[in-house]
């Protein structure tokens, strides 16, 4: 078996990012919608409406993934509500201003960003990811490798919290 299947079991990395992820599917898992006054809706209707906001919510997605491979800081917080937050471990930024510098001084460091999703899992009007990441550190040429589950928040079509739990250790980044 090679090294990038094998995980360390006694790693409290892993350990805790296995957790961090069984806890959020859990969670998106147990949300209940609330069931208000409304028409009755059939089966087929009503799955047909599930697929289509569920596919709105996988190219919001996908669009988010492009913006960072194609250094287009704009196209990412575009997809944000006026008031949305970024969060990554340690920072956080709202608002799509903000979003949007944060990702031009990203792109004034690092380049070929590539990402490639995993996973999606979508309950309702939030969504968890898992992709994969990799960049370059400009000045060094470092190259940064990391596995990043995120759970997303969506309203009228636009990302109100997009927040990463990001594993480097277990690449080795």
């Amino acid at each position: 078996m090679s090294d990038r299947w094998r995980y360390p079991l006694g790693n409290r990395v892993f350990s805790s990012l296995v957790g961090a992820i069984l806890g959020v599917i859990i969670i998106l898992t147990s949300i209940k919608t609330p069931v208000l006054a409304a028409p009755i809706i059939s089966n087929s209707n009503l799955q047909r409406a599930e697929s289509m906001q569920s596919e709105e919510i996988r190219a919001i997605i996908k669009q988010a993934g492009d913006a960072w491979v194609n250094e287009d800081a704009e196209a990412f917080a575009s997809l944000f509500s006026q008031d949305g937050e970024f969060i990554v471990p340690g920072n956080r930024w709202v608002g799509r201003k903000a979003i949007r510098e944060v990702a031009e001084g990203f792109f004034k460091s690092y380049s070929n960003v590539k990402v490639e999703i995993k996973q999606i899992i979508i309950e309702g009007d939030r969504a968890a990811v898992e992709w994969y990441w990799e960049d370059r550190e400009d000045a060094t040429g470092r190259l940064n490798r990391a596995d990043d589950a995120i759970v997303i928040e969506f309203k009228e079509g636009q990302i109100v919290r997009f927040r990463e739990y990001i594993d480097t250790t277990t690449w080795g980044g």
